[in-house]
């Protein structure tokens, strides 16, 4: 596995990375758990362990983009992973070199799930202006969220109504699929990763696709106590995020029909009665489950 680390470019890195990069001839590479995007691999030296992440698959997102929303994020104190570096392998496949962070999340509780609802809140308030030099991009919410899939289109005309109706903005830095699979934890710290989805948009869009995803896969306590950390800690309103919740209704119900989600033993049960109680999804997409 250590070939891995032969012959990467470097394109950008911190300054506290170059120690580390060169000493990475030392390091033993050990294959981690990745996803359908990239291959992951841990790296680790005798004083420190780091990740690796190789995009060698169909998807090709910006890691520079990744890399510079990482390192503001992180120098503001947000509960990320460090960037050290980014570039390109021998195969020009994008490579970004973080520090380790943990494993995925197995148990949470009131305290913990308040700590995560917090860490997406402050990812919010990252500051995107002329001055701090990050061009993080902003897409229209009905391509990225709701493509013109032929076979869809009453959920991708319903949803490009409700974002009209919500008076969507694409103003703030969002991640875009906050969910537990997507955060790491060690020591009792919560770190968030995956950030192929970032880019400017609505932040109550992406509380409640995460607020969804809690309720749809997690048990019906403890995502009520996540979805009344964000009632507390946030400006939104219960019956504000209600349209939002629709929207992500919406766009979980388009991925089942279409590239799929996963399914466990009561997550139709779940994601029905979701449906059923928001005013603004439709019976009829509610008895199509």
């Amino acid at each position: 596995m250590n070939n891995v680390l032969s012959g990467i470019r470097w394109q950008e890195q911190s300054t506290e990375s170059e120690r580390l990069l060169a000493r990475l001839e030392e390091a033993v590479v050990t294959p981690m758990k990745g996803g359908l995007e990239a291959e992951v691999c841990g790296i680790t030296l005798p004083d420190t362990k780091l990740v690796l992440k190789i995009w060698n698959r169909e998807s090709r997102p910006d890691i520079s983009i990744q890399y510079q929303v990482l390192e503001q994020l992180f120098r503001q104190g947000c509960a990320v992973s460090q960037p050290y570096a980014w570039g390109l392998d021998a195969e020009d496949h994008q490579v970004l070199l973080t520090s380790f962070d943990g494993m995925p999340v197995k148990k949470v509780n009131a305290d913990s799930l308040t700590a995560i609802a917090a860490n997406l809140l402050d990812v919010h308030k990252l500051e995107i202006n002329s001055s701090s030099g990050l061009k993080v991009p902003a897409y229209d919410f009905a391509d990225y969220f709701f493509p013109a899939w032929a076979e869809q289109p009453e959920i991708r005309t319903l949803a490009q109504e409700l974002a009209e109706r919500g008076k969507l903005t694409a103003h703030q830095l969002i991640h875009g699929d906050y969910h537990l699979g997507n955060i790491l934890e060690a020591a009792g710290a919560f770190t968030i990763i995956d950030w192929t989805n970032v880019q400017l948009g609505d932040p109550r869009y992406d509380i409640a696709w995460s607020i969804l995803l809690f309720r749809v896969y997690l048990s019906e306590r403890n995502a009520s106590l996540y979805q009344s950390a964000f009632a507390a800690n946030s400006r939104y309103s219960p019956a504000e995020l209600e349209l939002f919740e629709a929207l992500a209704a919406l766009r979980w119900l388009q991925l089942h029909r279409t590239t799929g989600v996963p399914i466990q033993r009561n997550t139709l049960k779940a994601i029905r009665a979701l449906m059923r109680e928001n005013r603004y999804v439709p019976d009829s997409l509610t008895e199509s489950l």
